[in-house]
C-alpha cells in the first residue's frame, strides 16, 4: 500500500501472487484469465477495497468514459424518465455523464454548448431535447464538423442522423383505433403544443385512424394544450363547448388526460359510459384513478437506455 493509504493495482497483484497485467485483464473483463484466478483476484479487490483509477483507465484506452447529455423540460414526465434511463444505462456500462439543461426547448444558440462538451473531452453526445419549432436548424451546419458521435432523441427522420424515437404516429393511431373499437364515432382530440413534432405526429395518427374508420377528420374539432394538467382542463372545456356530442377523446399525454377525466366527472359525464378517454404516456399514477385511465405506454426510460447503448456502439 502506498504512503497515502490508497490501495493500488500493485497491492492487489502482490496479494494475489500474480502480475499487474493479470489484474488489469480481470478489471477489463478479458477472457484470458483462469476462472479460479479471476475469482481470487476479485475477492482480493473486494477485501482490500481497491478502486481503479478513472484517469489511468482513460489514458490506457484513450477515452474519457464520459457522455455529454443535453436535455430540457425536466418538469415533464417524458424528459425526466428518459434522463433516468440514460443515467441507469450509462452507470451499467461504466460511463459518467456531463449534463447540460437548456432553459427552454426552442433554444437555438447551441454552438457554445456543443463546444463546451467537446472541450471537456466527452466520448459522445446524447441530444435529449425534443424537436420543437426550429431548434434543429443548427444541425445542418454543425453536424458534419463534430469530432465525436452524436445521437438525437425524438425528432423527424433525417438522412445521416442517428435518431432514437418513439413512434408517435402509430401510438396516436392505436389510441384512436381503440376508441373506434369501443363503439365511439365522435372522437375529439386534445393535442400537445403544435410546435412540438411529437404532438403533430400524434395528431396525424388520430386523423389516420378516423379516416380509416370512415370519419371525416376535418369535421371533428381538436383543441391544443401545453402538456400540463391545467392546460388540458382548459382545452377539454373548449372542446366540449365545440363538440358536446363527443363520445370519445384521445388526449395527447396522460397529465392532460387525467385533468380531462376530472372535468368530465365534475360535469356529470360518466367515463367510459358517456365518454371514453385514452391518454398517451403510460403514467404509473393513472392506474390509481377511478376508473383507471386507458393509455398508450411509451417507455421513455427504455428510450434513454437505448440511446446510451447506441452511442456507446458508435464510440466503439
Amino acid at each position: 500500500m502506498n504512503r497515502r493509504g490508497r490501495v493500488t493495482i500493485m497491492d492487489v497483484a502482490k496479494e494475489a501472487g500474480v502480475s499487474k497485467q493479470t489484474v488489469s485483464r480481470v478489471l477489463n473483463d478479458r477472457p484470458d484469465v483462469a476462472p479460479d484466478t479471476r475469482k481470487q483476484i476479485k475477492d482480493i479487490i473486494e477485501s482490500l477495497g481497491y478502486r481503479p483509477s478513472a484517469v489511468a483507465r482513460s489514458l490506457i484506452q484513450q477515452r474519457s468514459f464520459t457522455l455529454g447529455v443535453v436535455t430540457a423540460g425536466l418538469q415533464y414526465l417524458g424528459p425526466s424518465q428518459t434522463l433516468n434511463g440514460i443515467a441507469d444505462k450509462a452507470k451499467e456500462l461504466g460511463y459518467a455523464l456531463l449534463l447540460i439543461v437548456l432553459p427552454s426547448f426552442d433554444s437555438k444558440d447551441t454552438r457554445p454548448i456543443v463546444d463546451s462538451l467537446i472541450a471537456r473531452q466527452v466520448d459522445g453526445i446524447i441530444w435529449a431535447v425534443q424537436e420543437v419549432g426550429e431548434n434543429r436548424v443548427w444541425l445542418q451546419d454543425q453536424l458534419s464538423t463534430l469530432p465525436v458521435p452524436i445521437i438525437f432523441l425524438t425528432m423527424a427522420k433525417r438522412e445521416n442522423f442517428s435518431i432514437v424515437s418513439v413512434d408517435n404516429f402509430t401510438g396516436g393511431k392505436m389510441a384512436t383505433q381503440h376508441l373506434v373499437e369501443q363503439g365511439c364515432q365522435k372522437i375529439g382530440h386534445v393535442s400537445g403544443p403544435l410546435d412540438w413534432w411529437e404532438a403533430r405526429q400524434r395528431i396525424a395518427g388520430w386523423e389516420s385512424a378516423l379516416t380509416e374508420a370512415g370519419i371525416e377528420a376535418d369535421s371533428v374539432p381538436r383543441t391544443e394544450g401545453n402538456w400540463s394538467s391545467r392546460s388540458g382542463a382548459a382545452a377539454f372545456k373548449s372542446l366540449l363547448d365545440k363538440y358536446p356530442q363527443m363520445d370519445g377523446v384521445f388526449v395527447g399525454n396522460d397529465q392532460m388526460a387525467l385533468s380531462v377525466m376530472q372535468i368530465a366527472h365534475d360535469r356529470g359525464i360518466r367515463i367510459p359510459n358517456d365518454l371514453a378517454v385514452v391518454g398517451f404516456d403510460g403514467l404509473a399514477e393513472s392506474a390509481y384513478f377511478w376508473p383507471a385511465l386507458t393509455t398508450i405506454n411509451q417507455n421513455q426510460h427504455e428510450l434513454g437506455c437505448i440511446a446510451v447503448q447506441e452511442i456507446v456502439a458508435m464510440i466503439d
